[in-house]
């Protein structure tokens, strides 16, 4: 079996040699070679210039024996082809100057075409293919629906999600509104990332794990189903949130081909809720990559022990790399995930 094959074909709940591995975030300030490519343009430039966005796509995979690339891109983008103001700062994250927060904000936000208003992101992952030259495959993403709606909403971060749980439960028409237009653009937006050279896509729904089972069921659950089936079925699908334990069930009923667990609950108890019936993927906490050697050896060896023998996993962290995170223990992270599993199997 060729290293290019064993990430998709556990997307598939296939037989692979060793459990294939790449992580959130696999691109950024923890690595020396993104920091110099950062220090000399914007985080936006970097994400609107094909070149820039293809290099650091690319460091990673030149640096560590990962089995699957993820663009370089950010979830955000999309929203400000739809007429919303964006800037990131390196200490105040994402802002969003014109937030939505009536029924008329919602209408005024506009449709996209991706072939025009995201082609720097279609002409990057076109690139990357070529740089990747088989090697791996590349994984596309958008954000999903209500996480977008989230941040359109609160107009940057939160830490309560007071005025969009607000607009959810008191202007439900104007929420729903708000939630088909981007699950209009969704669709739209991974499609055209598959047509252009994606070989699976992950659905990032960051925030959703802040709902109730009742709330998810009501507000997301319609939406989401519609997203997952509208994506091209040649290429897996991946559904992630964080906190979504209490989710899984109705995360599964929504779709995907796999399902992204993070640290908060162990795998093979988030599979169980889930039937074995989607691949998973996940699920070390972050923060294990700035303990020692040991200590990674052992949560690797917990994670691989609770799933092996099934085919369907794959190995991430249960969120992104975070930043500081020492390079060398990445680098061990990795190794330790191919030749424990290549032990076990």
């Amino acid at each position: 079996m060729t290293k290019s094959e064993r990430f998709l074909r556990a997307c598939r709940k296939e037989p692979v040699d060793c459990t294939p591995v790449w992580l959130m975030r696999q691109a950024g300030r923890y690595m020396e070679e993104y920091r110099l490519v950062r220090e000399k343009h914007s985080f936006l430039e970097m994400c609107r210039t094909p070149e820039l966005a293809v290099e650091v796509t690319l460091q990673p995979i030149r640096r560590f024996d990962l089995d699957a690339a993820i663009i370089f891109s950010d979830i955000l983008l999309p929203l400000e082809k739809m007429g919303v103001s964006l800037s990131f700062s390196d200490t105040g994250g994402p802002a969003l100057g014109n937030p939505v927060r009536s029924k008329q904000d919602v209408l005024n936000l506009k449709a996209i075409d991706p072939e025009t208003d995201l082609a720097y992101v279609l002409k990057a992952i076109e690139m990357t293919r070529q740089g990747l030259g088989g090697t791996v495959p590349l994984i596309g993403f958008c954000g999903a629906p209500f996480t977008l709606a989230s941040y359109l909403i609160e107009g940057g971060g939160s830490k309560y999600y007071k005025l969009a749980k607000g607009m959810m439960h008191t202007e439900e028409s104007a929420f729903h509104l708000l939630m088909e237009k981007l699950t209009d653009m969704a669709c739209l937006y991974v499609n055209a990332q598959i047509r252009h050279g994606a070989q699976a896509v992950q659905m990032f729904d960051s925030w959703v794990g802040i709902l109730s089972t009742t709330d998810y069921r009501t507000y997301v659950l319609p939406h989401m189903k519609r997203l997952f089936s509208s994506i091209d079925k040649s290429v897996p699908a991946i559904h992630f949130g964080v906190g979504t334990y209490h989710l899984l069930p109705l995360m599964e009923e929504a779709g995907g081909d796999v399902i992204g667990v993070d640290w908060r609950v162990p795998i093979d108890e988030a599979w169980a809720l889930l039937g074995r019936r989607p691949a998973v993927q996940g699920n070390l906490d972050p923060t294990v990559l700035f303990t020692s050697r040991e200590s990674i050896e052992g949560q690797v060896k917990d994670i691989l022990a609770r799933v092996i023998g099934s085919p369907g996993h794959i190995f991430n962290l249960g969120h992104g790399i975070l930043p500081g995170t020492p390079v060398e223990n990445v680098d061990f992270l990795i190794s330790s995930v191919h030749d424990q599993s290549k032990l076990a199997s």
